[in-house]
């Protein structure tokens, strides 16, 4: 499992992709995709919406749970992927591209997110 050296990550097992624009990427981790099983269903938040970081932002379902989606930053939901809605077995096939779940507007700097070794650390215990 490799997680991208670009990525920001939580430790609740969400991934950022900081962008230029103000607009980052959200995902979830291979580790906590592998941890889930098959998703089979996805709630996303909506777009429009405000996130909290750390706060619940939705819902991922699979074979095996239902596990809440934490937001790993604050900020204004820009959009969400339709084609995770529509598949969302694109979180476990592709993590860290096509099955990402939301992009936000950040406002300020993220806090407390890891770096790639600083992630692989915490899942290593």
């Amino acid at each position: 499992m490799s997680n991208p050296q670009q990525l920001r990550y939580s430790k609740e097992h969400e991934w950022l992709s900081v962008a230029d624009n103000g607009v980052s990427t959200v995902g979830i981790t291979e580790f906590a995709a592998n941890a889930l099983g098959d998703v089979v269903y996805a709630q996303l938040p909506e777009v429009g919406s405000t996130v909290e970081a750390g706060e619940t932002c939705g819902e991922l379902e699979s074979t095996k749970s239902v596990s809440d989606l934490y937001s790993p930053v604050t900020g204004e939901v820009t959009a969400i992927n339709e084609n995770v809605v529509d598949d969302p077995s694109l979180v476990n096939s592709e993590p860290f591209e096509g099955g990402w779940l939301f992009k936000v507007r950040v406002a300020g700097e993220p806090a407390d997110l890891l770096s790639a070794a600083e992630y692989d650390a915490h899942i290593a215990g």
